[in-house]
């Protein structure tokens, strides 16, 4: 009680005495004032901060904002173009795209799917089970299942009610003739890139500008708003080749038969059109299906026509000859002596059928290589090369396809009298067999030559000189008397019609040594004579058979292919001859 009397007694003492409560020492703030005025001052800025901020961000930064939103919900789908149509010389569908889809999952939500119906998604897209779900194991947001279904089974598909799949438009190359004009028209990856041939070369032209559409989309893929078109698809061009389906069908079957008849490695041919330099045909065996290429190999991929060289052998002896008498060096009827062996330098050559003289248009005639070896080596090997290239041969082609090679034709200052001799009868230079069929094109047009073209031409082109008109005639005498019963290619005649050309018959080199059982048989014909359409090239690479030689393999190829490509092209005949001679035992030009 007395505690209590002091403290109150204290209280009122403090309170008489004229001291405030809030001034009682106990209460007295010992921290400096600065501080409160600077925690009052950032609260402050951090408010203008933020408002500041949220003005900026509503009122000036809302295109970020709205970006980065939409990145979230709304997506652009690529809208495909149509890949323009090939067509033939004559408006016939080669190549077309057909509408597919490509199937793609969401792995998280498919694989909650019950196991049936899994195990009918992968029989419809044939494809094991096992492989399905282990491209769904993955820790991506979207996989692709199988790309270009076509749109039957996309339907099929559609009826499991399987969430989370997703089809995405595209397109699905399709071509109707198959083998037969494949090596033409190559073909396309599944992403619609060309691959070979006309595909890849003018992929430019023929693939066009996929478009865009925006749209929103949820997280399973579904489409629930369409925002708006971004671009317009442009669809490409179509392409007209040169090539007429006719042709381009009796030349294909013919090279197949002869490899099969002569058991041949391989065996290619080419019709060019003499007055524009079309390329009317090109056939190649082996061949490959574009539309299934599940068991492509190399040796089917090869377009031979093009990409494959070799020694031309005898074929190239007209241009030696029409080289002699375009110098006036010699004339069709000059002589020569033949023996039956000639040695240049340490090296001999031979002739299969040995005479004792022949004149220049026999020398042709017969395919004697030491007449060819006789008429070329007075003259500089530099006017040989010249010849020869101008002819296009050892040049890169400019053919507009891809994987035409140059061939070779070695520098004339490094020749030496053998291989001038040698080149002079086709050995020790290498030609493509489109390259020696636009040689002959000199010959069928009266001295020049023109481009090649693979599309369909309008006007006919410009030739440029090579020989004149004059010799380009002796030359398709000599080359008629080839095809008759004294000459080395009696088995290319043809009934009803007068065709001239040149037999060929090269060693193949097998690890840098010519091969005694391995051969090139080629020919090079024109027909009709009288006024020549086509230019027609043969070869059957490796024939096994007991017949290896031009005449023997190529020559008769080329006699089928000649007699249905005329009618085929309602080409009138020329000659009132229709029974074929040809001897017992027919001359066939030497190595």
């Amino acid at each position: 009680m007395k505690r209590g009397g002091n403290g109150a007694n204290g209280s009122r003492v403090a309170a008489s005495k004229g001291v405030a409560f809030s001034k009682s020492p106990v209460l007295a703030v010992r921290l400096p004032t600065w501080r409160s005025r600077v925690v009052l001052f950032v609260l402050f800025a951090s408010f203008v901060a933020l408002a500041g901020r949220a003005m900026w961000l509503q009122a000036v930064s809302t295109q970020f904002l709205q970006s980065q939103g939409k990145s979230r919900y709304e997506r652009s789908i690529e809208l495909p173009a149509t890949r323009g149509k090939i067509t033939d010389r004559n408006g016939q569908v080669l190549a077309s795209s057909l509408p597919v889809r490509a199937v793609w999952a969401f792995p998280d939500v498919v694989l909650t799917s019950p196991p049936e119906k899994l195990r009918a998604l992968a029989k419809l897209l044939e494809m094991p089970e096992a492989e399905m779900r282990k491209k769904l194991d993955s820790d991506r947001t979207f996989v692709y299942l199988k790309r270009q279904v076509e749109m039957d089974v996309v339907e099929q598909v559609k009826k499991l009610e399987i969430k989370g799949l997703v089809e995405r438009p595209e397109y699905k190359r399709f071509y109707p003739q198959g083998e037969v004009m494949t090596h033409l028209v190559g073909f396309t990856s599944v992403e619609d890139i060309g691959q070979e041939s006309m595909e890849l070369a003018q992929q430019k032209t023929l693939v066009g500008t996929v478009g865009s559409r925006r749209v929103i989309k949820d997280r399973l893929g579904n489409i629930v708003e369409d925002v708006g078109l971004s671009r317009e698809p442009r669809d490409g061009k179509d392409l007209t080749l040169s090539v007429d389906s006719k042709l381009q069908f009796i030349a294909f079957t013919h090279v197949k038969e002869a490899v099969e008849k002569f058991k041949a490695k391989a065996g290619a041919a080419v019709i060019l059109d003499v007055h524009t330099g079309e390329v009317l045909a090109l056939a190649n065996w082996p061949a490959y299906n574009p539309n299934d290429r599940r068991a492509l190999t190399g040796d089917q991929l090869r377009n031979r026509v093009m990409t494959d060289t070799f020694e031309p052998g005898s074929t190239l002896k007209p241009f030696t000859a029409a080289l002699a008498l375009e110098t006036n060096r010699v004339r069709p009827d000059t002589l020569f002596i033949t023996p039956g062996a000639m040695k240049i330098g340490s090296d001999t050559i031979h002739d299969s059928h040995p005479k004792p003289q022949l004149t220049v248009s026999q020398i042709i005639q017969k395919s004697s290589n030491i007449g060819m070896a006789k008429i070329a080596l007075p003259m500089p090997p530099q006017e040989m090369w010249e010849l020869f290239t101008k002819s296009g041969f050892g040049q890169q082609p400019k053919f507009g396809f891809p994987g035409a090679v140059a061939g070779r034709v070695r520098p004339y200052k490094a020749w030496k009298p053998i291989e001038q001799a040698n080149m002079a009868f086709g050995h020790g230079i290498s030609v493509s067999l489109l390259q020696l069929a636009r040689s002959y094109l000199i010959f069928a047009r009266d001295g020049d030559i023109i481009p090649l073209s693979f599309q369909k031409v309008s006007e006919n082109p410009v030739g440029q000189r090579v020989i004149s008109s004059k010799t380009a005639r002796e030359m398709r005498v000599m080359l008629e008397s080839v095809v008759s019963p004294e000459g080395t290619a009696s088995k290319a005649q043809v009934a009803g019609y007068r065709v001239g050309g040149k037999t060929g018959t090269a060693q193949k080199l097998v690890n840098g040594r010519y091969s005694h059982t391995k051969y090139i048989g080629n020919f090079v014909g024109i027909a009709p004579m009288s006024n020549p359409r086509f230019v027609i090239a043969v070869m059957i690479d490796e024939p096994t058979t007991a017949a290896h030689t031009g005449g023997a393999v190529a020559a008769p190829t080329f006699a089928a292919l000649a007699t249905s490509a005329l009618r085929a092209a309602n080409v009138p005949p020329d000659s009132t001859v229709t029974d074929i001679i040809i001897p017992e035992n027919p001359l066939e030009e030497g190595m």
